[in-house]
């Protein structure tokens, strides 16, 4: 006896119907593990009021949304309370080239110094300093009777630990450089009670930036000798604290320096690939997805003009570079990229989450912001 034509009809829905919801299913799956598209742009760059300087300026660092602040090479360091758009100038050391910067809160924060014998005008040796006003007041931070020849990077890390059975919060400060050598890190692991200095001389010819995942494990950008125009870009990472480092990364051109970093993740990481060879066209980045074990190479632009300086990506698609030509922004994690309204050598980018989203700072011979959506 056949089935009634109607019966049939419903069982090849109810059949369609489950192999759709299946596929359905294996697409959301898929969709999940790839990598978030959380921060898109939302508007344009916009310049921030700022004190004029006949340079670039190298770095820019905020507590919060709101707190902020950015150094010159002339000692001059500046501070904002309502997330940049208005700048005073809270301290001003002539003699001291703020290099580098990285705040903890509101008040508490340090300030990198590059020290003498590269730039003219710099007198200052000390170099690095703290403070806990807000940046009215520096206090060089004691070494120990050891220091390092200049600070070029700051990595701030938030962790916590175990101590006799409860669970304490933590800030690794991790100080690293420098530009031209001869090469240094600073570390405490206690939220600046105690300090190390670790002699990198013997391994890096210059330090230009520096990444700390945990107490142990963490990454310096570096170049293989103190001339520019005989290194090859150097990437080590280490396991240990900054006790031994391998070698996860060198380049094979001549006229190379691996400049700046940015992380999204643990395991998700880019970073400038800077040429001195001013008959290359082909500007570089190098990406990592498994934490900096490996590292692979990704071409930006065809442009001689394009020497790079800083990255910063807002999640692991979305990034933006700062080169001599301007800005770039790539959508698809360095797959391609496109010339964006970014000024000329920005040095750093700092992506700053607050209520109403997010915000990405560049700073180089101008400061700018962009809004991006939550």
């Amino acid at each position: 006896m056949t089935m009634p034509r109607k019966i049939l009809f419903y069982i090849a829905l109810m059949v369609a119907g489950f192999a759709v919801g299946t596929l359905i299913a294996r697409v959301t799956k898929a969709r999940a593990a790839e990598p978030a598209a959380a921060a898109t742009p939302a508007g344009e760059w916009k310049t921030l009021p700022t004190e004029a300087y006949p340079g670039k300026r190298d770095d820019i660092s905020f507590a919060d949304a709101q707190h902020g602040w950015y150094g010159t090479g002339k000692g001059d360091l500046f501070a904002t309370k309502d997330g940049g758009d208005s700048w005073t100038k809270v301290a001003s050391k002539p003699g001291t080239f703020i290099r580098a910067l990285g705040f903890i809160d509101a008040k508490t924060g340090y300030i990198g110094n590059v020290g003498t014998d590269y730039y003219p005008g710099v007198t200052d040796t000390t170099p690095l300093y703290r403070t806990d006003d807000g940046g009215v007041t520096w206090v060089p931070v004691d070494l120990g009777g050891k220091t390092i020849a200049g600070v070029c990077a700051i990595d701030i890390l938030r962790t916590s630990r175990i101590y006799q059975g409860n669970l304490e919060p933590r800030i690794v400060i991790t100080a690293a450089g420098r530009v031209g050598g001869p090469t240094g890190i600073i570390r405490s692991t206690d939220s600046g009670k105690t300090w190390t200095v670790i002699d990198m001389s013997d391994k890096a010819g210059m330090i230009l930036d520096v990444k700390f995942f945990d107490e142990n494990t963490g990454l310096v950008f570096a170049s293989t000798e103190r001339e520019s125009s005989n290194a090859n870009g150097l990437i080590l990472r280490t396991t240990d604290g900054g006790k031994s480092w391998t070698e996860v990364y060198r380049g094979t051109r001549p006229g190379e320096l691996i400049w700046k970093a940015s992380f999204v993740n643990a395991k998700i990481g880019y970073a400038t690939v800077q040429s001195y060879d001013v008959a290359r066209t082909t500007q570089l980045i190098a990406k990592t997805v498994d934490g900096g074990k490996s590292w692979t190479e990704l071409p930006m632009v065809e442009n001689a003009a394009a020497r790079q300086f800083g990255i910063g990506f807002a999640d692991a698609l979305h990034g933006w570079v700062g080169t001599m030509a301007g800005g770039y922004y790539t959508a698809d994690g360095g797959k391609s990229f496109t010339a964006v309204p970014i000024a000329r050598a920005a040095n750093k980018f700092r992506v700053v989450s607050g209520s109403n989203g997010s915000r990405v700072y560049a700073i180089g011979t101008q400061i700018q912001r962009l809004d991006s959506r939550p």
